[in-house]
């Protein structure tokens, strides 16, 4: 006896569909180009092989059982993808990547990223994309490494890899900020480093895997580390510690009175950040990463991916 997969090729689903299309076997039979028997005989085997009955043969009608039901909505389902992948392969022919893997780091609006990968999504690409959360030099490892093919908002750029292209995003102001029931909120400015180090700091874990960076600790500070820039936000806003965040991530938050900024009286952080893509064995860009790079090109995009942080 055939097993399932013998049976249940394209071929016999497409002919499935004809039949309970066509409501008769002989109707079938006549769209198929041939004789009612081989058709019978064909729907049959199926049969066996699954050990269901496809169709009740006691009506004039061909109609499907509830087996026969369910095939023919999973049997669409299955040639469907087959169409699809014949779709996907012809289109990565023309250049298009099967994946795209962006690294983007946390303090990335979010927002202004989702509208960009909607607007890739609009033309129907073959692309499959992959969005990464990076932090601070693992933004840029992912890349070096192989795991990513574009990473957003890297501040220090490796010019010793191989292959590796880069473009400035825009400058960004980091301010530091604590909740107002926070001791230090009411603390006369410029807070000195003295009077910070009794206070917990907040920091975000850099996320590379190997020697990794870490921004505007003091040396024997209690310190509370989490995973990413949204969860940095959370904790300062509980009054759990302090530290330096993005001016535009917090502006929300300061202009609602959920958290205050504070003069210290080490210098202010304005980092600059670049995008990047290449590295080692990198050839030329296909047209997915063409396309994200023309966005990148644009100072209103580059100005919203280091802006747009609304809240809803």
């Amino acid at each position: 006896m055939q097993n399932a997969r013998d049976v249940l090729t394209p071929d016999s689903l497409t002919m499935l569909q004809v039949i309970a299309e066509a409501g008769s076997f002989a109707a079938a039979a006549r769209q198929l180009g041939l004789v009612p028997s081989a058709l019978t005989y064909r729907v049959r085997q199926i049969e066996d092989a699954l050990d269901v009955l496809l169709f009740d043969r006691s009506a004039r009608q061909a109609k499907p059982t509830e087996a026969g039901a369910e095939l023919l909505r999973e049997g669409g389902r299955l040639l469907q993808d087959i169409d699809a992948v014949a779709n996907r392969v012809r289109r990565v022919a023309t250049g298009w990547e099967p994946q795209l893997t962006l690294s983007i780091d946390g303090v990335i609006s979010p927002h202004t990223m989702l509208e960009l990968v909607e607007a890739f999504y609009a033309m129907s690409p073959p692309t499959r994309l992959k969005l990464r959360d990076g932090i601070m030099s693992g933004t840029r490892e992912a890349l070096t490494s192989g795991r990513a093919d574009l990473a957003i908002g890297v501040s220090n750029i490796a010019s010793d890899v191989a292959g590796l292209q880069q473009a400035p995003l825009g400058d960004l102001l980091f301010i530091y900020v604590v909740a107002p029931h926070h001791p230090l909120a009411s603390m006369p400015e410029p807070i000195t480093d003295a009077v910070m180090l009794r206070h917990r700091a907040v920091a975000v874990a850099d996320s590379a895997q190997r020697g990794g960076m870490s921004m505007g600790l003091l040396g024997g500070q209690d310190v509370l580390t989490v995973d990413t820039m949204q969860a940095k936000v959370q904790v300062q806003l509980r009054g759990l510690g302090g530290g330096f965040l993005p001016e535009p991530m917090v502006r929300p938050y300061l202009e609602a009175g959920r958290l205050v900024a504070k003069r210290v009286a080490r210098p202010e952080r304005q980092l600059r950040l670049h995008y990047a893509w290449g590295g080692p064995g990198f050839t030329a860009p296909g047209r997915a990463l063409q396309w994200w790079l023309q966005q990148l090109q644009s100072p209103t995009t580059r100005k919203a991916l280091l802006e747009n942080h609304h809240h809803f």
